[in-house]
């Protein structure tokens, strides 16, 4: 049986204008709710410099299946993050990078 590969996304979502901040509150609330969840490496959210409007997130997952698994039970925990709130904040939908991760410092 091959060894998972290691996942990586890149992830940028744009508020709605002036709703930056707001957005990168309950991003970091999705990234409390992610610790100690298995296969979660790494979930670090950040702020553009250039565009305080948009919200760039960096994930790291041991394989495909946990990630998944991640996004499944956020969508079903209906605690105080819900992926509705969250889309409803957008301007647009969010852009999505899927990567392979080979390692680095804080994996």
């Amino acid at each position: 049986m091959a060894t998972p590969k290691k996942v990586g996304r890149l992830m940028a979502f744009t508020a709605k204008p002036g709703k930056g901040g707001d957005l990168a509150a309950v991003m970091l609330q999705v990234a409390e709710g992610l610790r100690g969840v298995s296969g979660c490496e790494l979930y670090v959210i950040s702020r553009d410099r250039e565009n305080p409007d948009t919200v760039r997130v960096a994930e790291a997952w041991t394989d495909e299946a946990s990630a998944d698994a991640a996004l499944a039970a956020a969508v079903k925990s209906g605690g105080d993050v819900s992926i509705e709130g969250v889309l409803g904040m957008l301007a647009k939908p969010p852009e999505r990078i899927d990567v392979t991760t080979l390692g680095g410092v804080g994996l």
